[in-house]
């Protein structure tokens, strides 16, 4: 095999996490796959593949080689678009990530629309409430909630979103409203597991960080439950406020506490490559930028 071949399989043994898979997706044997990487290794002169009897993963050579490879052959296949003449219109493989609820409101819209208007794009969307790493999982996108570490991937800032506290305009009729986040220490809270295993909830009291660990009634894995089991009155609980942002407009919901949330939390669209990276993934940038930044929960 040539480099760039090697490279090709070196990239599918990653994304797949093992050689065997890998084989079949390439439709080559396993045993060209498994000297392939070797000599690659072996030129290289590190070890890129960390392979035990149940597992392979990446080293840490491996993983900053593996961003490379992924930027070349983008390029490469950038480039013979480009010479077709084809180099306008995006196509291919695309993989992106969000959070769960994050990609099913404001994601899935952009999705449909993007894929309407490429349709030699297909795309792989995976929505889960972990950070997935881009460069392990092969992906082009993702969609952060948060303050970015330094990794020097490319981001751009679409939006933002608040923690916020809130309860049915019925619940708070029967039981008041929280006037301090002290008083969330005896009342009635529904508590997401997924916003952190302490379940503290914090706040700013006159500039001053305050954490309130309520007791839950009822404590769920899923914001959504949460939402749900909140506006059918069950008690407060504290979630993003584009999660609830329809429930708000519909008079479902009221906020409470106000005056005592944290700073807003940034939401970045982060991607590979730069300029450089594939019209599929510019593309789908510029669309998914334009889109979120127009959305009135993401910017009131």
């Amino acid at each position: 095999m040539d480099r760039f071949q090697e490279m090709q399989v070196f990239t599918c043994v990653a994304q797949e996490q093992g050689f065997a898979a890998a084989a079949r997706r390439l439709n080559l044997s396993a045993a060209s796959v498994t000297r392939a990487v070797a000599a690659l290794e072996q030129r290289i002169g590190t070890q890129l593949l960390i392979r035990t009897t149940r597992s392979v993963h990446l080293s840490e050579a491996g993983q900053r080689y593996l961003e490379d490879c992924r930027r070349i052959l983008a390029e490469i296949q950038d480039a013979e678009a480009s010479a077709a003449g084809v180099h306008a219109q995006p196509r291919g493989q695309l993989t992106l990530t969000a959070p769960v609820l994050f990609g099913e409101l404001f994601v899935t819209p952009v999705l449909v629309r993007y894929l309407q208007r490429y349709p030699q794009v297909r795309v792989n969307a995976l929505l889960v409430d972990r950070v997935a790493s881009m460069v392990e999982e092969g992906i082009d996108v993702a969609v952060r909630t948060g303050e970015l570490p330094d990794s020097g991937q490319h981001s751009v800032r679409v939006g933002e979103v608040r923690r916020v506290v809130c309860a049915a305009p019925g619940f708070l009729a029967a039981n008041g409203r929280p006037q301090h986040p002290d008083d969330l220490r005896e009342a009635p809270v529904i508590a997401p597991s997924s916003i952190g295993q302490t379940r503290s909830w914090q706040f700013n009291v006159a500039g001053q960080a305050l954490s309130v660990r309520p007791e839950p009634r009822l404590l769920v894995s899923a914001n959504q439950a949460a939402i749900s089991a909140a506006c059918l009155g069950l008690g407060l609980t504290r979630v993003l406020s584009y999660q609830v942002a329809d429930k708000v407009a519909a008079g479902q919901l009221e906020l409470v506490l106000e005056d005592f949330e944290l700073p807003p939390l940034p939401i970045h669209v982060v991607y590979q490559g730069g300029r450089k990276a594939p019209a599929r993934v510019r593309s789908f940038v510029d669309f998914a930028v334009q889109a979120l930044r127009e959305h009135p929960a993401l910017n009131p």
